[in-house]
């Protein structure tokens, strides 16, 4: 959040307003975890990093808040970034299984050989780069692996239902990304199981095995949670990242 990067995007975006703007760089920001859960956002603070007046950052912080990503403890000052907790990511993840277990079986179905080719390069590059702790390579791999089993299994309301998760599921899978990032493979006994998960989804979804994709999908999406559970050392998994 600074005066150049806003600056940029009014040159790019002249007829868009500057709160819409703000709210944006904002939620840019709070769902790669650039802006840490929990960080309080102080309105005028921001206000003078961006060279503007308060008012389209409180707006925009508003706007945030009514989106879910901001709250305002009743028994704190301020505004405040949703904080992560494995309790939350549990809840979310409880849904994410029902969406995209669902998404799995119809694309064993209804994908096409091109798209099974695509998958298969997604899960082996995403293999290869939780092998070498490529972070980069995680984060280009890891969701549109995801994204196209939703876009390809031909229901148009999982692919609704998905788009309302997915910046939720954005915050999560960064700090998924950075677990992985500093753990080895000594001491954390489900990063060998993440490493293949992929590959087992888009092995059954290419022997069109329906129910075997269904499975696969859940167990990894079960096998993520477990991963981060474990990630803490007995701590709260996301305390390192406030």
């Amino acid at each position: 959040m600074d005066r150049y990067t806003l600056n940029r995007q009014i040159e790019e975006h002249p007829d868009a307003k500057l709160k819409d703007l703000v709210v944006q760089m904002l939620y840019d920001d709070i769902i790669s975890l650039k802006i840490p859960p929990g960080t309080r956002l102080n309105v005028n603070q921001l206000a003078a990093a961006l060279g503007i007046s308060r008012t389209p950052v409180s707006e925009a912080v508003g706007s945030l808040a009514e989106m879910g990503f901001v709250v305002n403890p009743p028994d704190q000052q301020g505004s405040f970034v949703l904080d992560l907790s494995l309790p939350d990511m549990i809840s979310l993840y409880q849904v994410r299984d029902a969406i995209e277990s669902e998404a799995a079986y119809l694309c064993a179905y209804n994908a096409e050989d091109e798209t099974i080719r695509e998958l298969t390069r997604l899960a082996d590059a995403f293999r290869d780069s939780v092998i070498m702790h490529d972070i980069r390579g995680m984060k280009d791999t890891d969701m549109p692996f995801h994204r196209m089993i939703i876009d390809f299994c031909g229901n148009t309301y999982l692919k609704r239902s998905y788009d309302q998760l997915v910046p939720y599921l954005t915050r999560y899978q960064a700090s998924m990304l950075e677990f992985i990032a500093r753990v080895s493979n000594d001491n954390n006994p489900w990063l060998a199981s993440v490493r293949y998960n992929h590959t087992a989804v888009v092995s059954a979804i290419r022997m069109r095995l329906p129910e075997m994709a269904k499975q696969a999908m859940s167990q990894h999406i079960a096998e993520s949670l477990n991963f981060t559970s474990l990630s803490g050392d007995q701590r709260d998994p996301f305390s390192s990242l406030k």
